[in-house]
């Protein structure tokens, strides 16, 4: 450092010298030369500054089926030690979405679909439930909050509540009946309440089971077969492709009720129906009103429907050793 400070006073005083005089192309160049040594010394001279890094902390929510980061959130930006009541209900917020998901995006949370059997008694499997546990997830988020960290999120998954050993014996008795008659010459009606109630037929409701009318039998549209038919919608009778199939839910439900279950969700029609009596009914609407029940026993049932000329018969058997089991409380 020395000698270039040494070199740059020299070629200093060598110019101001030849001040007096005119300058020479050497002296120019000399000049020049001098210029730029000045300006490496005031690079060298500059304070040296290092960018910071971005220290911020952040936690990653990760999906524990793939080890995937599903989402990524930083508790600063969010207002974690300015306001943390702010910050919990933007957590709750998020974990709601995760979990039920969006208008764009399918939740976690799943509906469990009913194992069943086939014409030959093999089972064609379903799904089981899965449950996103939102409390848990904003408990996990808030602890490491302040340090940052991987949250994996707490899903609960449910199997069906029986045992493959009792399935051959699942029709031995029926423990509850019902049944509905209908108009032969709808054809268009009585074909909605076939399909609805194949559709249904031969179920397995494990023990603790939910079952749920709309995820078993799935979108009445023209593509599954459904036709138009006359439907009650808002005290008005109205055609509808699908129209009927609550002949079928009310028929379910009127069975079910005859053991124990419990009401998850039912809804009444907003006119009288003639197929049962008054307050008996089941409307559903396909990703509206749905009915669902849980199974509140400790055994599983089998559920079966019949679909005749001009009636439809929901019955709910089970093996003989659960028959008493499956009797409901006065």
């Amino acid at each position: 450092m020395k000698r270039k400070w040494m070199a740059t006073l020299c070629l200093v005083c060598a110019i101001g010298l030849a001040g007096c005089q005119g300058k020479s192309e050497k002296e120019q160049a000399l000049e020049k030369k001098v210029s730029e040594l000045e300006q490496q010394i005031e690079e060298i001279q500059k304070p040296v500054t290092y960018e910071q890094e971005d220290t911020q902390e952040v936690v990653n929510i990760v999906d524990p089926n793939t080890m995937e980061i599903v989402h990524t959130l930083s508790p600063q930006d969010l207002g974690y030690e300015e306001d943390l009541k702010t910050y919990k209900k933007h957590i709750e917020q998020l974990a709601k979405e995760l979990a039920r998901g969006t208008e764009k995006e399918l939740g976690y949370d799943q509906r469990m679909v009913l194992d069943r059997m086939d014409e030959k008694g093999q089972i064609i499997n379903g799904s089981p439930m899965v449950l996103l546990k939102e409390s848990e997830l904003v408990e996990k988020i808030l602890a490491v909050s302040g340090t940052g960290g991987n949250v994996e999120m707490p899903l609960y998954v449910t199997e069906s509540g029986y045992y493959l050993e009792d399935i051959p014996y699942l029709e031995d008795v029926v423990v509850a009946s019902y049944t509905t008659y209908f108009n032969t010459s709808d054809v268009g009606r009585n074909k909605n309440i076939e399909l609805s109630a194949q559709a249904i037929n031969n179920v397995i409701v494990g023990s603790g089971d939910q079952f749920s009318f709309n995820t078993v039998v799935g979108p009445r549209d023209e593509a599954n077969g459904y036709q138009p038919a006359p439907e009650i919608i808002n005290k008005k009778v109205v055609m509808g492709i699908g129209g009927g199939i609550c002949q079928t839910s009310s028929t379910l439900f009127n069975a079910v009720d005859q053991v124990p279950i419990k009401m998850v969700e039912r809804h009444h029609h907003s006119l009288d129906i003639g197929y049962v009596p008054k307050g008996r009914d089941a409307t559903v609407s396909y990703g509206g009103l749905d009915f669902r029940f849980q199974n509140t026993s400790d055994v599983p049932f089998l559920i079966q429907a019949i679909y005749g000329k001009d009636f439809l018969t929901v019955e709910v058997r089970t093996s003989e050793k659960y028959e008493e089991m499956l009797k409901k409380t006065p």
